[in-house]
């Protein structure tokens, strides 16, 4: 798999400690400052505790930096019980001496609030479990729980701010978890103004869908990335999908691969498709556009390549049934281990989990040819912005991976051919459009090609059958072959 080369670097200026959760430490241009306390809030079911853990986690596995754990709400049994799912073994990192975990229960009734109260009984303990394990990362989780009793804002205020400065005296990054207000940021208001950096976590429900939002409040001494990011909580754990981690600086291949279908690839310049390309197949229903993204899989796994193709639509098994009628055999390809099916109803999960879906299996199955069938399917559970920002981040990342990508888009009857319900057609390398044509009383295929970058092609439209031998081009239908340039 083709590395990122130009993920943001770290920047001059503060040091930063990276995360280690996946795209995370790219909108925040290296991680969290380091040594310097950071607020993560939101409301309940956002995954704030499993951000911190994770971090925690990451940091002991990853980057040989032992953490401590101070929990306000939960036991350290609750806890490694809750993210023993993620692969997470608490237990073992505690016998280590990676991690330690400290459960402190306050009792709101005993807290007496007072102008000489301080914090000292809580920097002693959390002192020692520093000391215990050599610490450099700290989580406090929940805020609230140390500060529920206090009513003075006055004296709220002091004793964050001598927390805080405290935690930068101990040399720590400190992650601290906190619920959002009804108005403000936190139920205080206040933490999010002496935190230096403030990382807000959303759980919304759209349409029924299910979506997690971060963004970053505020990063001092640092720019970061400022958009909203969606993020996943999976089994392997949370992850931040941004699209701001995706550049251009990637190797593009020389190499051609056939379309499987010899007039198609006449039309394009007579080799077929760039390897690593993006293809968008778009038409009207009953156009033919499954059996031309299948066709293009058969003869990947006739070369020995592995394939692996999402539908949105119909079931892998109904799939091969309805190639077969028409001479496509991808039950061969699925025996032989080189195709691999993906099948689901878009509603079934968010944008987000199907985009962490097609990524997971990608990594896993490591494919050279991949489709989508249909990519207009999502619309049911995301508006077109959305979209086509979920597809220019998997675009951008088969591309990074040398993995050619086809595309079936269905246009509504009515539409202009010219137009892709899911407005990705401009983040195409090459388009196909399939219409019908009614001449004499009959009806007939037709394909043109809109655009297919750095080749030259047919710019005529040309027939094409669905037969008992596949997909079959047979000739432009005008005189002339009409061949482009270098079509954009």
């Amino acid at each position: 798999m083709a590395q990122v080369k130009n993920k943001k670097a770290p920047q001059p200026g503060i040091a930063k400690c990276p995360t280690g959760i996946p795209g995370f430490d790219e909108v925040t241009y290296g991680g969290l400052p380091r040594d310097r306390p950071t607020l993560v809030c939101g409301g309940p079911g956002c995954g704030k505790t499993l951000l911190a853990i994770t971090f925690l986690v990451r940091g002991a596995l990853d980057y040989n930096e032992p953490g401590v754990l101070v929990s306000f709400e939960e036991t350290e049994q609750e806890l490694t019980e809750n993210v023993a799912s993620l692969g997470f073994d608490l237990k073992k990192l505690v016998a280590q001496k990676k991690l330690a975990i400290d459960h402190i229960q306050i009792d709101r009734s005993e807290i007496q609030e007072s102008g000489d109260f301080n914090l000292e009984g809580l920097f002693i303990r959390l002192g020692q479990a520093i000391d215990s394990v050599g610490a450099k990362r700290v989580v406090l989780d929940t805020i609230e729980s140390l500060f529920s009793g206090f009513n003075n804002e006055l004296v709220l205020r002091a004793e964050l701010r001598r927390l805080f400065h405290w935690l930068k005296d101990k040399e720590v990054t400190a992650v601290i978890t906190a619920e959002r207000g009804a108005a403000t940021l936190t139920r205080h208001g206040l933490e999010e103004y002496v935190s230096d950096c403030v990382i807000l976590l959303d759980h919304r429900v759209d349409s029924l869908i299910a979506t997690r939002r971060l963004r970053i409040v505020k990063y001092r001494g640092s720019s970061h990335g400022p958009d909203e990011y969606p993020f996943l909580i999976s089994e392997q754990g949370i992850s931040v999908l941004p699209i701001t981690s995706l550049g251009f600086d990637y190797d593009v291949s020389t190499e051609y691969i056939s379309s499987g279908i010899t007039g198609l690839d006449k039309i394009l310049a007579g080799k077929g498709f760039y390897r690593g390309s993006s293809i968008l197949v778009s038409g009207t229903a009953g156009t033919g556009k499954t059996s031309m993204v299948a066709q293009a899989v058969a003869a990947a796994c006739a070369r020995g390549e592995s394939c692996l193709y999402f539908a949105f639509e119909e079931a892998s098994s109904q799939i091969i049934r309805n190639m077969r009628s028409i001479g496509i055999d991808l039950e061969r390809g699925r025996k032989s281990g080189l195709l691999h099916f993906s099948a689901s109803r878009p509603s079934a999960y968010g944008l987000e989990m199907h985009l962490s879906t097609i990524h997971g299996l990608t990594d896993e199955l490591k494919p050279r040819v991949v489709v989508i069938d249909p990519v207009t399917n999502l619309g049911a559970i995301a508006p077109i912005s959305e979209i086509k920002s979920m597809l220019t981040r998997l675009i951008d990342y088969f591309k990074m991976n040398h993995i050619t990508a086809f595309f079936t888009s269905l246009t509504e009857g009515g539409q202009h051919e010219e137009l892709s319900d899911v407005g990705v057609s401009s983040l195409m390398d090459t388009w196909l459009v399939l219409r019908t044509i009614q001449t004499d009383g009959a009806r007939n295929r037709v394909l043109y090609v809109v655009k297919s970058r750095g080749m030259a092609h047919s710019m005529q439209t040309s027939l094409y059958q669905l037969t008992n031998q596949g997909v079959i081009v047979t000739a432009d239908s005008r005189p002339g072959s009409g061949r482009g340039n270098m079509g954009k």
